[in-house]
């Protein structure tokens, strides 16, 4: 089974029933195998190849599925959240929960937080308290603004800022990751010199 952008694939769905006393032992119903595609916590969709003997469907939908019918036909179908609930329901409830994933932005040249990102800081804090045995990876990144020196420097003062407000709320040190990646991963392209608010950031993945 993999899950996100998610596929839940091979489910045996399979009942062997008694017949109380009796001497015989009725057969198994015929199996039949579900692949089902599901939506990832981003709502994007990856996909599945779903074959069986020399003929395959590709599911790369939100909920496309195909089953194996009892004659060893596949065949293409389409599943709904609730029935997915209902057929996966205990596999989906055992799996650990989706990573959770923040980002918070910073003043020009420093590592003070924009007014909008100091707004959210009590929410994004207040939802990795509430995760039990958080793992937390915190990784800072600066613009094009600068020497390549000062932003490594840069981008590792604002991770090392966000790791202080953890450890307050009482995240231990040690489930704490930190890196500063400098103007390397901009997520907004710029040329050199060249300031962009939203990659002068921190970006936090609680695990």
């Amino acid at each position: 089974m993999r899950i996100g952008p998610r596929s839940i694939a091979s489910w045996l769905v399979g009942v062997a029933l008694a017949a109380g006393c009796a001497p015989a032992v009725a057969p198994a119903p015929p199996r039949t195998d579900l692949y089902v595609v599901l939506p990832g916590t981003d709502g994007t969709v990856g996909a599945i190849t779903a074959t069986q003997g020399a003929s395959s469907v590709v599911l790369d939908t939100a909920y496309a599925s195909a089953r194996v019918s009892p004659q060893g036909r596949l065949e293409p179908s389409r599943s709904s959240e609730q029935e997915v609930r209902e057929v996966f329901g205990p596999s989906l409830g055992g799996l650990p929960p989706a990573p959770l994933k923040f980002t918070l932005n910073f003043e020009q040249g420093q590592d003070v937080l924009t007014a909008a990102s100091e707004q959210e800081l009590p929410r994004i804090l207040e939802a990795i308290r509430q995760r039990p045995a958080a793992e937390v990876v915190v990784i800072g990144h600066a613009d094009r603004i600068g020497t390549v020196q000062r932003n490594d420097v840069l981008s590792l003062q604002r991770a090392e800022k966000v790791r202080q407000e953890l450890e307050r709320i009482g995240i231990p040190p040690e489930l704490i990751e930190v890196a500063g990646r400098g103007s390397r991963e901009e997520l907004y392209p710029s040329a050199s010199g060249v300031g962009d608010e939203r990659n002068r950031r921190v970006e936090i993945t609680v695990r």
